[in-house]
This record gives C-alpha cells, sequence and structure tokens, in this order.
C-alpha cells in the first residue's frame, strides 16, 4: 500500500515539476519594479474625506497604530506610519503567516505535488500514533486550511517538545473533521511541515521562487520550529508594503507582472467561505460581525464580501475585490474589532467609480496628518526638574527571577542616556535611551515576544528598538523600550535613594505579561 501511495506520489512530484520548468522556460524574466506605483486619493476614486475621518477616530480612540496603507486599482494611494515605527522595518505577523502558508498550499496544488483531499496521515507513515482513530485516519489537507480537524481544545505545544507533527497527531480529535470549526495555529503548523515533504524544502525556501521573488518580496524572516520547519501559523516578519503586495496578489487574482503565478480558482477557492463559526449567531452578527462571515483556506470572511489575513493584535491585510482596494494596517491592541469597524465605516464607503478632482485644502489636512502620525509620548519630564548630564550609574542588584546581576545608567550632555544591563549567564545589553523623545537603537536580547514557550528566537535576532527616557519626579526615572519588530515593549521606572535604587520593570506582552518585578540595587 505504502509503494503505491509514494510511486503516485512520485509521479505527481515529477510531473510538476516538468510542468514548472516548461512553464518557467517559456514566461519572460519578471520585471516588476521594486516599488510599487503611487497615486493620489481622488485620482482612483477615492474620497479623502474618508480617509481623514479614519485617521481622526484611530487618534480619538487612542488606538496604537504602527502603520496603514490604502491600494486602489493596484496604487498605493495612502500611506503612514507611527513614529518610530517606519516603512523599512519589518513587523511580527503573528497568524498573517497563515495566509502565506495556505498560498503555499495553493502551489503546491498546482503542481500537483498534492490535493487538498489528500490524507494527512500519508504524509507522515513514521509519526503515526499507535491507535489510529477513524476520524485521523478521515483528516485531510482541506481540514487544516479550514480550522475544521475536530480536536477540541486546540492544542498547544511548547518548543521544547521537538515533534510537533507526532504531538499533533496523538491528539485525540473528538468531533468528525469537518464539521466544527476551531481556531488551531498547530493546523495550519501541519501544512507547513506537508510542503516539506512533499518538496524537499521549508516552506520559506518553496515559496523564494514562486512568490516572493516574483513579488519583490526579500526583506522577510520566519520563525522556525525545533527540526527547522517554519511556524505554519506564526512567526514570519514582513515590511507594511510586502503585505500590501500579498493583498494585491490576491485582489488580482494570483496574477502579478502580467504573470499567472497562481491559478485564479485557487484564490477564488481560497477566500471563499468553506465553514462559519457557529450556528447561534443572531442576524446582527450574521451581518456585521468580521469573525462570523465564514473562514476560506487560512483566510477569515469580511462584511461587505470582502476578506483578509488577520494577525493577533491587529495585523491585517484587507483584500475588497467590489471596490479593487487593498487596506493593509499594523498596530497593537487588543480590540481588534475596534479598527475593522473603522475600515467599513469610513474607508470602504468613500471608494468609489470614476475620478475626483482633488480638493486642496483636503490634500494639504490629508499631508499633514500623515507627516504628523506618531505613536504618544508615554510621558514627559517635569519642567522643573534638571536631568543628570556627562554623568554615570552602576548598581549590583539583589537576586532576583530574571538573573539580572548589574545595571547601569549613562548620561550624555544632551541629557540622552543609555541602560546596560548584565546577567548571571555573562550576557550584557545596552540600549539608547533619548530625552523625551524616541531614540533608536538595535539589540540581540529577545523580546518579551519570545516569552511564549512555542517561540523560537533562532535567526530573528537582533532587534531594531527605540527607547524613551523621562525624569518624571526629581528621583523618579522612566524608560520605555519599545522592541518595533515584535511591537512589545518593556518598562522600566526608577525610585533613586543615596546609594540605593528600587526598579519596576514591566512589559507589555499579553499572552505570557511579566508582573512587574521589583529589582533593588545598591550603587557600586
Amino acid at each position: 500500500m505504502y509503494r503505491n501511495r509514494y510511486r503516485n506520489r512520485f509521479r505527481r512530484l515529477a510531473t510538476g515539476v516538468l510542468l514548472l520548468a516548461c512553464c518557467l522556460a517559456c514566461v519572460p524574466k519578471q520585471t516588476e519594479q521594486e516599488t510599487l506605483q503611487r497615486s493620489s486619493p481622488e485620482k482612483e476614486g477615492m474620497r479623502t474625506v474618508g480617509i481623514l475621518r479614519f485617521l481622526e477616530e484611530v487618534k480619538t480612540k487612542g488606538i496604537d497604530m504602527h502603520s496603514l496603507m490604502i491600494l486602489r486599482r493596484g496604487k498605493v494611494i495612502t500611506e503612514g506610519w507611527w513614529y518610530p515605527y517606519r516603512a523599512n522595518y519589518r513587523q511580527i505577523m503573528h497568524s498573517v503567516s497563515k495566509t502565506f502558508t495556505s498560498t503555499a498550499i495553493g502551489f503546491a496544488v498546482s503542481e500537483n505535488l498534492l490535493s487538498v483531499d489528500d490524507k494527512v496521515i500519508s504524509f507522515f507513515p513514521n509519526d503515526l500514533p499507535a491507535e489510529r482513530s477513524p476520524y485521523l485516519e478521515e483528516l485531510t489537507v482541506k481540514h487544516l486550511l479550514t480550522m475544521s480537524v475536530g480536536q477540541d481544545p486546540a492544542p498547544v505545544f511548547p518548543l521544547s517538545d521537538k515533534n510537533w507533527v507526532r504531538r499533533f497527531l496523538a491528539t485525540p480529535i473528538v468531533h468528525k473533521p469537518g464539521t466544527v470549526f476551531l481556531y488551531s495555529s498547530y493546523a495550519s503548523h501541519i501544512l507547513s511541515a506537508i510542503i516539506g515533504k512533499v518538496s524537499g524544502q521549508t516552506m520559506f525556501e518553496y515559496l523564494q521562487t514562486r512568490l516572493l521573488e516574483p513579488l519583490n518580496i526579500t526583506d522577510i524572516q520566519w520563525e522556525v520550529d525545533a527540526e527547522g520547519n517554519n511556524m505554519g501559523g506564526w512567526g514570519m516578519r514582513i515590511r507594511t508594503e510586502d503585505m500590501a503586495r500579498l493583498g494585491l496578489f490576491y485582489l488580482q487574482q494570483g496574477r502579478w507582472g502580467g504573470r499567472q503565478l497562481l491559478p485564479k480558482e485557487w484564490i477564488q477557492e481560497a477566500s471563499a467561505p468553506h465553514i462559519f463559526q457557529g450556528d447561534s449567531l443572531t442576524l446582527e452578527e450574521e451581518l456585521t460581525d468580521n469573525w462570523a462571515q465564514g473562514y476560506g483556506y487560512q483566510i477569515w470572511r469580511c462584511t461587505n464580501n470582502a476578506y483578509r489575513a488577520d494577525g493577533a493584535n491587529g495585523q491585517f491585510i484587507i483584500v475588497m475585490p467590489e471596490q479593487e482596494a487593498v487596506v493593509v494596517i499594523t498596530e497593537n491592541t487588543g480590540d481588534t474589532r475596534q479598527v475593522l469597524r473603522l475600515v467599513f465605516e469610513h474607508l470602504q464607503p468613500v471608494m468609489t467609480q470614476g475620478e475626483y478632482a482633488t480638493r486642496q485644502e483636503d490634500r494639504e489636512a490629508l499631508s499633514s496628518m500623515l507627516s504628523a502620525l506618531a505613536v504618544p509620548d508615554p510621558f514627559r519630564t517635569d519642567e522643573a526638574l534638571e536631568a543628570p548630564k556627562n554623568s554615570a550609574r552602576s548598581y549590583a542588584l539583589e537576586a532576583n527571577d530574571q538573573q539580572l546581576q548589574t545595571l547601569s545608567l549613562a548620561f550624555k550632555a544632551t541629557g540622552d542616556m543609555q541602560l546596560t544591563i548584565a546577567d548571571t549567564s555573562g550576557h550584557s545589553y545596552s540600549f539608547p535611551f533619548g530625552a523625551d523623545r524616541w531614540q533608536y537603537g538595535e539589540t540581540p536580547k529577545p523580546s518579551p515576544y519570545f516569552l511564549n514557550p512555542r517561540r523560537n528566537p533562532e535567526g530573528l535576532l537582533p532587534c531594531a528598538t527605540a527607547g524613551y527616557g523621562s525624569w518624571t519626579a526629581k528621583d523618579q526615572l522612566k524608560l520605555r523600550l519599545l522592541y518595533l519588530e515584535d511591537y512589545q515593549e518593556e518598562t522600566y521606572v526608577f525610585r533613586f535613594e543615596e546609594d540605593r535604587v528600587e526598579i519596576d520593570l514591566s512589559n507589555s506582552n499579553s499572552a505570557t505579561p511579566l508582573a512587574p518585578l521589583l529589582l533593588r540595587g545598591r550603587l557600586i
């Protein structure tokens, strides 16, 4: 049985490789420009007033936005980054990674390497449990794609478990596959492992020539598991413009630069609803809830016939086929519904046919608003205080849970400062902080993102940082450190008294928060 299965799979692999080679030989070299084309909202049929209202509400509601990019008719018509975030910085995508994973499956299907109806157990004969349940034997690639595996609860494995495929296949399936929606990042990860099996490459390697290089997505990082598989459900770092490229690729139904890279039938199938999130929804939820419109192949359906790639804390690639539009958002919020509501309340309704004459006052208002985008200052120095300059302090710390041993502060003539911490393992990290302003840096220290035991910092360091410092009282210094590529932050609150210091250290990781840690030290 296994011999026939692998003979058939080899035939499909050989056929797919041959077809791909023939296609590539017949297609002229990709000449897509390095940057997406730019235009104005009115020229592409979008009223600027809607964008202004959207940005005003984001500010009024205190939403921690990092970037916004709006495309219409294939062109960027609005883009902005909230300082200190910048266009050239990658940002962790969380579950937006899943849509790249399903796209890899689409390429594998188009090359006859697999079918969505293939049984999952057929790819992993050496990782099967001793006893296979009927539900496990029924499990297909499509069930993984549509989050309808039937496990309940969804499994969670730490990186130390090594073989996640074996653990996943041994997790009981309690519902018939295809009948119950339950979101599972590990279902997505098995898709990555399947790509490895049928292609002999990691998913990142597999997508290079098929998607990433043609779309000119070059500045990308992707977390791996203990066996070297890219994390199928999370762990991608990518720039805002490259998110927009994937959205435009889907909007153009798999075409790029005059080439049909992925069959449009796959794009249509992947973005269609295959399963719904529940059968107890009210009429209002069915009409207005962006989490109740159905789920495709690692793609969420939205209201108004749109769909999206969706990452935790508000990473979005929203594709609006009827409006010929893509909206890309990165942010850090616990209420992701809020921003989606604003998109469909303010942005989509002002996307119309035709072209408008640009009003001078609208153009100037939007330009002014975009140039002023910034993360709010976390604190400010009391104007009556005089910050120390041209001096330094070093402290030996008492034993603590973070194994921090020493801490030093150096104050420059400008009032800017440098924080250096050393731990008991011999690691030392330094961070620059501006005086009531952000100052950029870079660190090999893992951010709070990696406190989650399933996450792996290998290949993802160093990380870009921005530091902000203020003297909020005579003997109190507050420092805010942003890990820009992971949108995590740490806050240090120093209280000085003669030769002693107390420091409250906390972070913003919502999944694995660090309760304020009290550090005590003595001047050395």
